[in-house]
């Protein structure tokens, strides 16, 4: 390709800024839904009685319907043809069921059985999550059809996961509102009130990209040649298209690395808080004060504010793969040092770590969506297919599913370590395999990652030379 011609290419795939705006807007949704969802989902606990047994089955059973209907509806979103395109009808109707389902869920009352609200809630849950995929995985797949330059992919996961942070930054002080009892008298009906602003805020904000992310490639207008299938040549061509999928090599170590980082991290995420109430404060929560909700806060502003800014510049500087092993090299120095941060008698040293701690997470996602569409041209140049939802349906069924495992991971080392949450003073030993658990599982899962990366080799002049032959035909 000539110089003109790729001058040329790259500046009809820049995509307006008020286009990355409204996907970013639909990415705040995104990321705001599971934020509250993960704060509210306590009161199940300690604000209704529900045991943890049934709590661990609405974690566990609406993970098993989306190991169908997300792969599913990836391949829908990627065979369909209408008047609005090929995800955006998707995505309205995802971001209506999804709100609506939200604020339906949490209207539970403490003086019902404990069966009733199990499963009242398990019901409204699974909606939700249906939803969730029908919004989430054509929603994820319109962002990576956006442009087909290397760099502008980048760009567009940068801006959109910049507004996304904010849920992040915001969500963590619903543990303020939902606990005050100048708020509410109960934390039950603190849900009840609150999810009403959260769920509807949401749907109107997924409804942003449904109505006016208009900018596509002309790569992501390709049709699907579909007209005259019976059923079975339809789930034939499905399976075939998951396999194909599974087996892209480049997908495999984003999925593989997405996964080690971001499940190790869950499997922690909480044990800051009780790192925080009871190895800094000697299990008073009171004492405690904001301190984990600024924890959460401001670890999310740095990411915001710093890594994903300075990610996003690398990324165009010095490639996608040495951005991610480099951002993940500095999240390991970050780790270690809250072995230091965590201090009873400093508690302002655990905000030390945390810029550096913030490039695991915050460059993670901006690389790999970016990445991510990079390998659905490779698929297409091999297959001549596009296939988008698919690929965002499996990347992000994946991290959802580790994010059940992680979960479960919690806690069963919680009890490992004999941490005892019926007394406040816990022995100095569980209290050091705690801030151990808390270093060393995400190190490890960085490490694997790094290491399943090392070899990734879709750069950026085997890119450009894929758009060239894609281009060609």
């Amino acid at each position: 390709m000539s110089e003109d011609n790729s001058l040329q290419s790259t500046h009809t795939n820049m995509v307006p800024f008020s286009q990355k705006v409204a996907f970013g807007i639909g990415m705040l949704a995104n990321q705001m839904f599971p934020a509250a969802l993960g704060i509210f989902m306590v009161i199940l606990v300690q604000g209704l009685g529900m045991s943890p047994v049934l709590w661990a089955l609405i974690f566990f059973i609406p993970k098993l319907i989306d190991a169908v209907t997300d792969p599913l509806m990836g391949y829908i979103s990627d065979h369909t043809n209408s008047r609005w395109g090929k995800r955006r009808p998707y995505v309205f109707v995802g971001a209506i069921i999804s709100g609506l389902s939200f604020m339906m869920m949490w209207q539970l009352y403490a003086t019902n059985s404990e069966m009733y609200n199990f499963y009242y809630f398990l019901f409204w849950a699974c909606v939700f999550w249906i939803g969730m995929t029908i919004f989430g995985v054509p929603y994820v797949a319109m962002g990576y059809e956006m442009s087909s330059d290397f760099h502008e992919r980048t760009r567009i996961m940068a801006v959109a996961q910049w507004i996304g942070q904010w849920a992040w930054v915001i969500a963590p002080w619903f543990w303020i509102i939902l606990y005050d009892p100048d708020w509410y008298e109960s934390a039950a009906e603190g849900a009840r009130t609150l999810s009403l602003w959260v769920g509807g805020g949401c749907m109107v904000m997924a409804l942003v990209p449904a109505i006016f992310c208009t900018h596509t490639t002309p790569a992501s207008a390709k049709q699907h040649e579909d007209d005259g299938k019976s059923l079975k040549d339809t789930m034939l061509d499905f399976g075939r298209g998951i396999l194909v999928t599974l087996r892209n090599k480049p997908f495999q170590k984003i999925c593989i690395a997405t996964f080690f980082i971001f499940n190790a991290f869950q499997v922690v995420a909480a044990f800051s808080w009780f790192i925080v109430v009871y190895y800094m404060n000697e299990g008073d929560p009171a004492a405690a004060g904001v301190w984990p909700t600024l924890f959460g806060s401001v670890g999310a502003l740095f990411t915001t504010f710093m890594v994903i800014p300075i990610v996003n510049y690398m990324a165009q500087k010095y490639g996608k793969k040495t951005t991610f092993l480099y951002s993940q090299a500095i999240s390991l120095v970050g780790y270690v040092l809250f072995w230091w941060g965590f201090s009873p008698e400093n508690p302002w040293m655990m905000f030390i770590p945390l810029p550096l701690f913030a490039f695991g997470i915050g460059g993670l996602f901006t690389i790999m969506m970016s990445m991510t569409a990079d390998v659905c041209d490779l698929d297409e140049l091999e297959t001549n297919q596009r296939r988008e939802g698919t690929f965002g349906a499996i990347y992000w069924w994946m991290v959802k599913f580790g994010g059940a495992f992680a979960g479960a991971a919690s806690g069963l080392i919680l009890s490992v370590i004999g941490f005892d949450q019926s007394v406040a003073l816990q022995s100095e030993e569980t209290l050091t395999m705690l801030r151990l658990s808390y270093i060393v599982i995400p190190c490890a899962g960085t490490l694997i990652a790094i290491f399943a990366m090392r070899n990734y080799d879709l750069d950026e002049e085997k890119s450009q030379q894929i758009r060239t032959q894609l281009e060609a035909r």
